[in-house]
């Protein structure tokens, strides 16, 4: 059960640096704006306030690897569960302000990371 909320928490980290590319590098390409489904005018509006969105993200991506990579099993399920919450939060409060679409991409895949990390 470890492995498989590992591999959970692994992927979570993944979306995290995929969301960080996105939205630090790809925000105003083709890319960026079809999944964002923002205009070039928006996006380029935006484009500094999505950097540092992107920013976050990355640092949401490195607390979940660290917490994979520390030798204290006890600490890192302690690093896992906060940075999974922090993930589960940003992905409630994007839900309920820009769109319920994150809910499904970002908060759901970090519960059910948190779930099977906490039955592991």
């Amino acid at each position: 059960m470890l492995l498989l909320a590992n591999v959970l928490v692994a992927v979570v980290a993944a979306l995290h640096i995929y969301f960080l590319v996105l939205e630090m590098f790809l925000w105003t390409k083709p890319l960026g704006l079809k999944t964002f489904r923002n205009s070039i005018e928006k996006a380029t509006e935006s484009a500094v306030l999505a950097a540092n969105q992107g920013l976050y993200n990355g640092f949401l991506a490195a607390g979940l690897i660290w917490g994979l990579i520390h030798g204290n099993p006890a600490f890192a399920f302690q690093i896992k569960t906060f940075f999974l919450l922090c993930v589960i939060i940003a992905g409630v409060y994007g839900a309920a302000t820009v769109s319920k679409r994150i809910l499904y991409v970002q908060a759901a895949p970090a519960a059910l990371a948190l779930i099977l990390l906490w039955l592991a």
